[in-house]
Formats: structure tokens, C-alpha cells, sequence
């Protein structure tokens, strides 16, 4: 009796590709380059020459007349040495210190208070974000206003319980805490849709089984809803910190572009500003935008390697 054995026949490989369809390939990859091109050009245009130009000049004795040699090293050098720049570096990390705290807790609060599905939540919504559709020309008079010494509403405010008025923007000692204030009036709506976006993408399903275990609000707050609000957290502060450290509009417009009183609320940028145009010295003033620049980065690359070690 003879047993048929079949044999398996090993499935043909594909054939090779042809020189057409390689060429067909090759086009389609770079025609999608063909679309990013006026991005590229954009890009280069309006960044990255400004910074290597910058750069450049920060080098040289250049004057906003023009001209000026090569210098080396010699704005830096002086910038390093200028109490001014120190000066306005520490009002600048003032404010964003100042800034940056209740940016974060506020919005926080602001988003809980509408997850909790208080009535008239399109009211709650529009209130907290309204005032961060305002220009920062508009938002500058507004609190010129509220600060007045005389007719303004805070100090209305103060005279109803005893207290008399103070003169906000006109002292040193209460000038930035104003700028602060309006600051986060103004651009706590931001961060107030960051956290909503974030509440509401949490599975309603972990606090209905955390209820059955017998978890009461507080518990869910503290061990559900802040743990996994934590990435949107890291988001807020590397965020603000960087928004905050390169205030200008505010400052310049709520102060009449002195920076008072006595230089009490100059930032850093706003002595960039008035170095390279009231002074008109091009070249220290990129020395000076550089190392701020540098500030920037370093801070920045500290603060995302920090969290990510707590991530991990």
C-alpha cells in the first residue's frame, strides 16, 4: 500500500521592486517636503535668523544708528558686572514667583468648582475665561483704575473696613504685588481650561468604585483626583514659569514705561528694551537678551528633568 506524501511548495517571495515603482516612492516621500516649505521659510525668517543675528550682534559695538567693531566678549562681560541686570533679574523672578504660585492653585480651584456641576456652569465657565480674551492694553487700564489711590475699587473696598487708601503703583513696596494681581486676573482662564480638559478626561468609573470602597470627596480628591492631575500640573508650571519670566506688556503699560517707582518693577526685558532703543546700544543689548536667554533654557531643561524624575 503506497502512501502519497505531499510536499509543501515554499510561497514565492515577492518580486523585486521596479525602478518605476522605486521612483514613485521616492517622489511621494518628497512631495510632502514641498508642503512644509513655506512653514521652513516662515521659520527661518522670523526666528531662527533673529536669534543667529542676535547672536552676532551681541558681539559687536553695534548702535541702532549703526556701525560699531567687533567687541568679543565685552558686553558680556559688562552685562555681568551691571547692577542693573542683576537688578531687574531678581524683580523679574519676583514676579514670576509671585505669578506662578496662584496661577497654578487658582485655576485648579476654578476648574474643581466647575467639575462639581454647579448650576449655571456656562456662567462659571465664561466668567473664570472671559478676562483672558482681553488685550493687555485693555487689562492694563482696567487695573490702573482699580488701583487708583482715590477712586480706585480696591481701596473702596479697604475703606469700608478701616482701612485707609494705598497708593498700589506709586510705592515700591506694593507696586509688583498690583502688576501681580492683574496678571492673574488676567490669565488665569488658561490654565482654567487646562485642568478642566484634564478633570473631565478622567474615567467617571474610578470614583464610583473608590465610593463603594468607601471613599468619601476629600479621599477622592487627595487620592485620585490630584495624582492624576499631576501631568497637567508639571504642564501649568513649565508653562507659567516661562510666561511669567518674560513679562514686559504689563509692567511697561501700568507703570508708564518707567518701570517705577525707583525701578521697583523693571524687568528684565523691559531693561533689554530701553538699552537697545532709549540707549540705542544694539550690542549690549543682545549681550543681555542672551544670557537671559541662557537663563531660560538651563531653567527649563532643569525643571522637565526634575519632574521626570518624579514621574519615574
Amino acid at each position: 500500500m503506497s502512501t502519497a506524501v505531499q510536499v509543501e511548495q515554499p510561497a514565492s517571495a515577492p518580486p523585486p521592486p521596479t525602478a518605476a515603482a522605486g521612483r514613485r516612492s521616492i517622489s511621494a516621500s518628497s512631495g510632502g517636503f514641498w508642503f512644509t516649505v513655506p512653514f521652513l521659510v516662515f521659520f527661518a525668517a522670523f526666528l531662527v535668523y533673529p536669534v543667529v543675528y542676535g547672536l552676532y550682534l551681541a558681539f559687536t559695538d553695534a548702535t541702532l544708528a549703526g556701525g560699531g567693531g567687533f567687541a568679543g566678549v565685552g558686553n558680556f562681560a559688562e552685562a555681568l558686572g551691571d547692577p542693573l541686570v542683576w537688578q531687574t533679574l531678581g524683580n523679574t523672578v519676583f514676579f514670576t514667583i509671585g505669578s506662578t504660585i496662584p496661577l497654578v492653585l487658582l485655576p485648579l480651584a476654578m476648574a474643581l468648582l466647575v467639575h462639581l456641576g454647579l448650576p449655571g456652569q456656562w456662567l462659571w465657565r465664561l466668567a473664570f475665561f472671559a478676562p483672558y480674551l482681553l488685550p493687555v492694553t485693555v487689562v492694563s487700564l482696567i487695573w490702573v483704575w482699580i488701583l487708583q489711590p482715590e477712586l480706585g475699587l480696591v481701596n473702596d473696598y479697604l475703606a469700608a473696613v478701616g482701612i485707609g487708601p494705598i497708593p498700589w503703583l506709586q510705592q515700591e513696596s506694593t507696586a509688583m504685588w498690583g502688576i501681580i494681581a492683574a496678571t492673574v486676573w488676567w490669565t488665569a482662564g488658561f490654565n482654567f481650561l487646562l485642568y478642566l480638559a484634564a478633570l473631565q478626561n478622567i474615567p467617571g468609573h474610578i470614583y464610583e468604585a473608590s465610593a463603594i470602597d468607601g471613599a468619601g470627596p476629600w479621599r477622592q480628591l487627595r487620592s485620585i483626583t490630584l495624582p492624576l492631575l499631576n501631568p497637567t500640573t508639571v504642564l501649568v508650571l513649565v508653562l507659567q514659569v516661562l510666561a511669567s519670566l518674560k513679562v514686559f506688556d504689563q509692567i511697561y503699560q501700568m507703570t508708564l514705561a518707567t518701570g517705577g517707582p525707583n525701578g521697583s518693577t523693571r524687568s528684565i526685558l523691559m531693561y533689554v528694551y530701553e538699552t537697545g532703543f532709549t540707549s540705542y546700544r544694539l550690542g549690549y543689548a543682545s549681550a543681555i537678551a542672551n544670557i537671559f536667554f541662557l537663563i531660560i533654557v538651563v531653567l527649563s531643561l532643569a525643571q522637565l528633568r526634575l519632574f521626570n524624575r518624579k514621574e519615574a
